[in-house]
């Protein structure tokens, strides 16, 4: 059995999600922390809509050295934009996972930091971190919208919001 499908297929499952989760990001408060270490919500909600394209930089390198390339936040300036942006890295890493080839998915992809190597997996992990690291980052921005008093939809069933009508 392929790989490929079943991949597809839970990044298919996971985007609904994340773009019910996405969308109720209201613009007004894309400036909003709920502690001076953490993101703010639009720092969290554009690194949820570009997690899909690292299922791209997971197929088409072999790794990321942060040392080399520093994280560089993409600025979205309302939901709209913020909403265009997922789908555009949905788009991308669903294109380059169904035109890849079986045996990628086992060769080696490294994350470091200069000399050191902060993991060392296949490229089909990676791809499968990818997705539970949109998990982890929605559950976050839930607990962000949730203080904020904004009803958050359901992930595998219905939210306590949804369950109230």
């Amino acid at each position: 059995m392929s790989t490929i499908e079943p991949l597809l297929k839970e990044l298919e499952q996971e985007a609904q999600t994340t773009r019910k989760m996405l969308s109720r990001v209201p613009t007004a408060y894309f400036d909003w922390q709920p502690h001076k270490k953490s993101m703010t919500v639009q720092q969290l909600a554009a690194h949820i809509a570009e997690l899909p394209g690292w299922v791209t930089m997971a197929l088409t390198t072999d790794g990321l050295d942060f040392a080399h390339n520093p994280y560089q936040r993409v600025e979205v300036c309302n939901t709209g934009e913020l909403m265009e942006y997922f789908e555009k890295s949905l788009a991308d890493g669903r294109a380059h996972l169904q035109s890849a080839k079986e045996e990628t998915l086992d060769e080696t992809w490294t994350l470091r930091n200069g000399e050191q190597v902060l993991q060392v997996a296949s490229k089909g992990e990676i791809i499968r971190m990818t997705y539970c690291q949109m998990v982890h980052h929605r559950a976050q921005l839930g607990v962000f919208l949730r203080l904020l008093d904004i009803p958050i939809p359901g992930s595998y069933g219905p939210s306590a919001d949804e369950l109230e009508n």
